[in-house]
C-alpha cells in the first residue's frame, strides 16, 4: 500500500508551527500582497517531518548504497569533511567581508591552490570555477587569450578525441571555436596517424587539443607524450580534462607530461558529494607561462606575510561571483590533508584495483571492449548478451535497481554500443564489489531465461519504469490537487 500524499492527510485547523506572541507593533500587509485562496495542506508537525523524511529515504545516495556511476567518481564523503566545512569560522563568513577579517579562509584557499598545483605538476591554480564544465570553459578561454595576445588570432580550432567527455565539444562551441573530432585507434588511444594528419593540415589554425586521460573508455593513453608533442609542434596547447584524475592521483602529474592547462573536479576526486547536480568546484591549474591569464582575483601572500586578493596581470577576468564554492574547497583541503601524499596515491591504486577486479569478474559474461588492457578507475561493458537478443542496456540498468544498486552510467561513451560504464571508486569493499558482480551475472542469466522480468523492471522501486522521452518533454512540475501527484 502506498503512503498517503500530504494533501490527503490534510485536516482543517491542524498546524505544523506555533508562532510566538508578536513583540513588535502589528502592521497590515497590503491587500494586493495577500492571497487567501492558496490550497495549502493543513497538517501537524509530525506529519511534515514524516513526509519529508520518507521522501528523503526514497533517494539513492552514497551513504545508503553502491553508486558505480561511471565517469562521475561517486566516492564516499568522509564525515570529517562535513565537520570542517561547518566550522563557524568558515560557515559563518560573509563573502563581502574584508580580507583582514577573513585571513583564515584565505589561508586555506592559498594552501589549497599550492597543494593542487603540486599534486598535478602545475605552477598556478584558480579555485573560482563552480564545476568541471565551468573549469573547461575557463581553461579554453585562457588558451585562446594567450594565443591571441601573441597575434595568432587566426587560430580557431580545438581537437577533441571521440573518447572525450561530452562537455569538451560543448565548451569549444561556447568559446566561439570549431570542434574537430579525432577518432580512437583499435587499442582505445588517440589515433596518432589521424592526429598527425590533422595537426599538419590545420596547425596554423589550431588552438589546441582537449584530452581526457584516462579517457572515457577507462584507458590511459599509451601515446600521451607523443600526442602532446604533436600538438605543441603545431603551435597549439594541450588541455587536460581532469574529471578522471582519481585514477592517477599521486602517480602521474599531467603538468609534467606536457599538459598546459587542466581542470580538477574537486567534488569528484576530493570527495564532496555531488549527486543531483551540485555543488561542485572545477579548479584550473596552468603552466607558468599561463599563470598571468588565470581568472581572478586569487589569493597571494603580500610583503607583510598577510593574505590578499590579487588580479593576475593578463587575467581573462572573473568567471564566478565571489571566491568559488567555498564549502567544497574546505572539504577538498580537509581530504588532501587527511590523506597526505602517500594516502592520495593509495586512493588511485585502490580505485584502479577495484575497477580491474570487477572487469575480471564480468568479462566472461558481458562484452567488454579493450578487456585485454588494464583499465584504470573505470571500464565500459556492453548490455548486449549472447542468447538474449531482445535485451538492452536500459533493461539491465532498470533491473539493477531491484537489488538496491544504482545503475552505472548508460549509453556513454557514445563510441561503445549499449555502453554500461562502471566506476566502483576506491571506497568500496570486496564484499560490495562481489555482490554487485553476482547481481549482474544473475541479471545476465535472467535475460536469457525470463527476459520479460528485465523488460518490466524495476519492480520494487518507488517509481516504475517511465517513458523517459515523455518525462523529459512533458514534465509535471506542480504538486497538489489537480497536479496528478
Amino acid at each position: 500500500m502506498s503512503e498517503p500524499l500530504i494533501y490527503e492527510i490534510s485536516r482543517a485547523g491542524r498546524r505544523a508551527v506555533s508562532l510566538p506572541a508578536c513583540d513588535v507593533p502589528e502592521a497590515p500587509f497590503p491587500a494586493d500582497a495577500v492571497r487567501a485562496d492558496l490550497p495549502l495542506p493543513e497538517v501537524s508537525e509530525i506529519d511534515v517531518v514524516r513526509h519529508y523524511t520518507r521522501l528523503s529515504q526514497l533517494n539513492h545516495s552514497i551513504d545508503t548504497g553502491f553508486y558505480p556511476l561511471g565517469s562521475c567518481t561517486m566516492k564516499y564523503n568522509p564525515k570529517v569533511n562535513e565537520v570542517a566545512a561547518r566550522l563557524p569560522g568558515f560557515a559563518s563568513l560573509h563573502p563581502l567581508q574584508d580580507a583582514l577579517s577573513a585571513q583564515g579562509a584565505m589561508a586555506l584557499i592559498h594552501s589549497l591552490q599550492e597543494l593542487l598545483a603540486e599534486i598535478a605538476g602545475f605552477s598556478a591554480v584558480t579555485l573560482q570555477p563552480a564545476a568541471g564544465a565551468h573549469g573547461e570553459l575557463t581553461g579554453v578561454l585562457i588558451m585562446r587569450k594567450y594565443l591571441y595576445d601573441r597575434g595568432e588570432t587566426q587560430r580557431d580550432i580545438i581537437l577533441v578525441p571521440d573518447s572525450a567527455h561530452g562537455t569538451n565539444p560543448a565548451t569549444t562551441s561556447m568559446s566561439g571555436l570549431k570542434v574537430m573530432v579525432v577518432p580512437s585507434d583499435a587499442r582505445g588511444n588517440v589515433n596518432l596517424e589521424i592526429l598527425r594528419s590533422l595537426t599538419a593540415k590545420h596547425g596554423p589554425h589550431l588552438i589546441g587539443l582537449m584530452l581526457t586521460n584516462p579517457n572515457t573508455l577507462g584507458l590511459f593513453d599509451e601515446n600521451v607524450e607523443e600526442v602532446v608533442r604533436l600538438v605543441h609542434e603545431a603551435g597549439g596547447l594541450v588541455y587536460g580534462d581532469g574529471a578522471n584524475f582519481n585514477a592517477i592521483l599521486g602517480i602521474a602529474k599531467p603538468g609534467l607530461l606536457g599538459f598546459d592547462v587542466m581542470h580538477y573536479n574537486l567534488h569528484k576526486t576530493f570527495s564532496t558529494p555531488h549527486g543531483g547536480g551540485g555543488p561542485g568546484s572545477g579548479a584550473v591549474g596552468v603552466a607558468a607561462f599561463l599563470a598571468d591569464y588565470l581568472p581572478g582575483p586569487i589569493v597571494v601572500r603580500d610583503e607583510d606575510d598577510e593574505y590578499a586578493w590579487q588580479m593576475p596581470a593578463k587575467s581573462i577576468g572573473r568567471v564566478k561571483a565571489f571566491w568559488g564554492n567555498f564549502a567544497v574547497l574546505v572539504r577538498a583541503y580537509t581530504y588532501i590533508r587527511m590523506h597526505g601524499a602517500e594516502g592520495l596515491r593509495q586512493v588511485s591504486e585502490n580505485a584502479v584495483l577495484n575497477a580491474n577486479y570487477l572487469q575480471a569478474r564480468l568479462r566472461d559474461v558481458y562484452p567488454i571492449p579493450h578487456s585485454d588492457r588494464t583499465c584504470m578507475h573505470e571500464f565500459v561493458a556492453q548490455g548486449k548478451l549472447e542468447g538474449a537478443p531482445g535485451i538492452n542496456t536500459m533493461d539491465i540498468a532498470k533491473r539493477l535497481m531491484d537489488f538496491d544498486f544504482h545503475p552505472p552510467t548508460v549509453y556513454f561513451p557514445l563510441i561503445v554500443a549499449e555502453a554500461l560504464m562502471v566506476e566502483p571508486t576506491e571506497t568500496e569493499s570486496k564484499e560490495t564489489l562481489d555482490a554487485f558482480a553476482d547481481t549482474l551475472i544473475r541479471i545476465a542469466e535472467e535475460a536469457r531465461t525470463d527476459p520479460e522480468l528485465l523488460k518490466t523492471a524495476p519492480h520494487h522501486a518507488p517509481v516504475k519504469r517511465l517513458d523517459e522521452v515523455k518525462a523529459a518533454k512533458d514534465m509535471v512540475l506542480c504538486y497538489g490537487p489537480g497536479c496528478g501527484g
